[in-house]
């Protein structure tokens, strides 16, 4: 599975790939069924911020119906395709955002952010970054409300200038505060779709207003060279990219 080359420029321009239905229904019913089965036997309210932050059900996390999500989708061609090549992925992280009406104040709307850069439950000085994020809708996100991520399309760019010129390894702040005031756009899908961003586009996400969990799982995908320049790839944003090196932005819309 391969990308086009306006796909390249779209992400180049947004930071973001959406494919639709690259994920298959059995595939995506084996892993729901997984998930719904420790979430109402083995959680508790009190270990919803916890996972939270982390990740929903962990003794799944390297599960083969989890994995299959992107082993054998074609998101891992298509996380190739942007990176050129990839570490090995060992692990999934499953982020439920569960009904505000079942669970009441226990989990709040996230903070414009970027993933592993100044986490507010971690040392500021500690970064665990990555390259890509490549998300799979497990549950129907018909609405904002139900507690969709919102990304700021070509944040990216903006976050990247000023890891640039104005931070530096140990501040808490996570963003710009330009940034930090917008509300991004609402990912919205099916079970099945898929979302590639790129680790520097900004987001944050919301609480779920609607009477069922919104369930989606995330793969961290880094370039091999990663782990050996995170600072770097903070401030220049295609340094993990080299298949888009000279592929220009593209001047179209996404959707």
């Amino acid at each position: 599975m391969s990308l086009t080359v306006e796909e390249k420029g779209a992400f180049k321009r947004d930071g973001v790939l959406i494919r639709r239905g690259l994920t298959t229904p059995d595939t995506i019913r084996r892993a729901v069924s997984r998930i719904d089965e420790s979430y109402r036997k083995g959680m508790t309210p009190d270990d919803i911020p916890a996972y939270s932050r982390r990740t929903f059900a962990p003794e799944l996390g390297n599960s083969a119906e989890l994995l299959a999500l992107y082993t054998q989708t074609g998101a891992a061609d298509l996380a190739t395709g942007l990176l050129g090549e990839t570490t090995p992925v060992t692990t999934a992280q499953i982020q439920i955002r569960v009904p505000e009406g079942e669970f009441p104040g226990v989990q709040q709307a996230k903070e414009m952010h970027v993933d592993g850069v100044s986490c507010p439950h971690l040392d500021p000085n500690e970064l665990r970054t990555f390259s890509l994020l490549v998300g799979v809708v497990l549950s129907d996100i018909y609405d904002p409300q139900c507690g969709a991520l919102h990304y700021l399309p070509g944040g990216h760019l903006t976050v990247a200038r000023w890891f640039d010129d104005e931070w530096s390894l140990g501040m808490t702040e996570q963003v710009p505060p330009e940034i930090d005031r917008e509300r991004g756009t609402p990912f919205l899908g099916e079970p099945g779709d898929v979302l590639l961003m790129h680790h520097l586009v900004p987001h944050t996400v919301a609480q779920n207003l609607m009477p069922f969990p919104r369930v989606m799982a995330y793969f961290r995908i880094s370039h091999p060279d990663h782990a050996s320049r995170r600072l770097e790839a903070l401030r220049d944003p295609w340094l993990d990219y080299p298949p888009l090196a000279e592929i220009p932005s593209s001047l179209t819309s996404q959707e």
